[in-house]
Parts: C-alpha cells; structure tokens; sequence
C-alpha cells in the first residue's frame, strides 16, 4: 500500500544522503529494528482497519434489502443504484487523504521503499530504451547500406540507359518494320511457290476425265437440261482451303454435282477431307495446321 508523504512528519536525511558518516554496528542494528518495529506497527493498523472494514459490512448486511415492487422493478433497481452511486460519489468528494501512521519511522520506511520501487522501475525503463535505441541504430545501418546499393544500381541503369539510346539508329522502328516486311514477302512468295507447285502437280497426274477438261455431265430424268461443268481436283482443294481458313467454327461445304465423285473418295480415303458425321454430302478438309 503507497502511504503520501505529507509536510507534517519531519524531514529527516537519510543514511545514504549524509556526507563522510559510515554506520557503526551498532546504527545498523538499531536502524535494522526500528525498520521490524515500523513494519510490524503498519502491519497492526491495517488489522484494525481491516477489522472496521468487516464490521461495516456486518452491519450493511444486517439491515436487509429492499423489497421492490412487482410492477416496474428493473426500474426501480436502477433508481436506487443511482442514489447509492451518487451518495458514493459525494462522500468520496468531501473524503480527503488520511495518513496511515504518523510514526515518521513508519513513513520514512515506507518513502524508501516507494523511492526503491521507482528506482527499478526506471532501471526497466532506461534499459528497455537503450536496447530499442541499439537496434534503431542497427536498421538504419542497414538500410543506409541498401539505400547505397540502390544509388548504385540506378547509376548502372543510367549508363546502360544512355548506351541503349546511342544504339537506336542500328535498332530503329524503320528498320524492324523494313526487315518484318521482307520476311512477309519472301513468306508470300513460298506460299504461292507451293500453290504453283500443287496445282501444276494436280494438273499433271489428275486431269478432269475430258482432255479438253470440259467435261459435262448430264442430270439425270433430263437430257435436255444444261449439263453440269466439273472442277478440277485443285479448285476442289483451294474452295476446302478457304472454308477452312475463313470458317473454321463451319468448315464443312456441300458436295455439288461439279464435284466428281473419283476425286472426293480419292480425298476421303487418304484421310485429306472429312465427311460430316450426320450428313454425308457435306465434307471438310482435314485440319493438318492444327
């Protein structure tokens, strides 16, 4: 229990604040049973106190409580612990600070011992304090140290910057495009270097049944209608091309009658075009690109 110190007891120095005086045995003994005696008269009074304290409460519990009404009690609890909070509140008002003992014996004990409390507590302090303030000094080192190597990094970026800068004549836009630009013609023209090829093949090992390559054939119950012109096995691979590669979520074409039927089984068989699974006059070409 923390006692005020008040202006009333006597200053008196202590042992430790007195100049050039060393304690004789016999001081120490008589300060060493004056500090016993102190503690064990506190000790009394906090007795008797503790004794008042607990008749009191007798008394209180003897005196009984209230009985509240039925209707409205919640109500009426809370009005009377209002007035009991308030009178609490205004006897604490009036109340002011008594002093435990007047022994200056007692007083000068307990002064000591708050002042070694306090003396510790600073202790605590100031070496939590000096160890927060040691490892502030070690993060700043460290981030001193990666502040540094950033500086450097950004120098050596700079330089490559200004290096890349002077290369942009030899790497320009134009000449990227230029070089892009060759590469699609020289592609252009292996494609139609292939398409050449294809069809000079085609025409060679697979002409249309006529030497003339006009053959008609005539429809059938009607002799007398306009025959039908046959394409030849190229322009049968260029329109499945282009249906591919225009439609490719339908590439599937209708077989006409200016298909002739020896090319389409010859595309079937060796697996270049693809009958539809639910209408056999529709096909497409096999998607080989994929």
């Amino acid at each position: 229990m923390q006692v005020p110190l008040t202006h009333g007891v006597k200053a008196e120095k202590l042992p430790e604040q007195m100049p050039d005086h060393q304690p004789s045995p016999a001081e120490i003994v008589n300060e060493s049973m004056s500090r016993v005696d102190a503690k064990e008269e506190l000790l009394d009074e906090c007795e008797s106190i503790w004794k008042q304290m607990e008749e009191c409460q007798s008394k209180l519990t003897l005196l009984g409580t209230e009985t509240l009404p039925e209707s409205d009690a919640k109500l009426s609890l809370l009005m009377m612990r209002v007035k009991a909070l308030t009178a609490e509140y205004n006897l604490w008002q009036k109340r002011s600070p008594e002093i435990i003992s007047t022994n200056p014996d007692v007083l000068v004990a307990l002064g000591k011992e708050e002042l070694q409390k306090v003396k510790n507590d600073l202790e605590m302090v100031l070496s939590t304090v000096q160890s927060k303030n040691k490892k502030l000094r070690e993060d700043l080192k460290r981030e001193q140290q990666w502040h540094d190597e950033q500086l450097q990094i950004v120098d050596v970026l700079s330089g490559i910057e200004e290096e890349m800068k002077n290369q942009v004549v030899q790497f320009s836009e134009k000449r990227a495009f230029q070089e892009l630009k060759n590469k699609m013609l020289k592609l252009r023209t292996y494609k139609e270097e292939l398409l050449n090829a294809l069809g000079e093949f085609l025409e060679e090992h697979f002409p249309l049944p006529e030497e003339d390559g006009s053959a008609k054939k005539k429809k059938k119950n009607s002799s007398e209608e306009p025959a039908v012109e046959l394409i030849t096995l190229h322009e049968i691979l260029e329109i499945l091309i282009n249906k591919l590669m225009s439609t490719p979520h339908e590439p599937y074409l209708t077989i006409s009658d200016s298909f002739w039927p020896p090319y389409i089984e010859l595309l079937l068989r060796y697996g270049i075009a693809l009958r539809h699974p639910e209408d056999p006059n529709r096909i497409r070409l096999e998607a080989f690109h994929q």
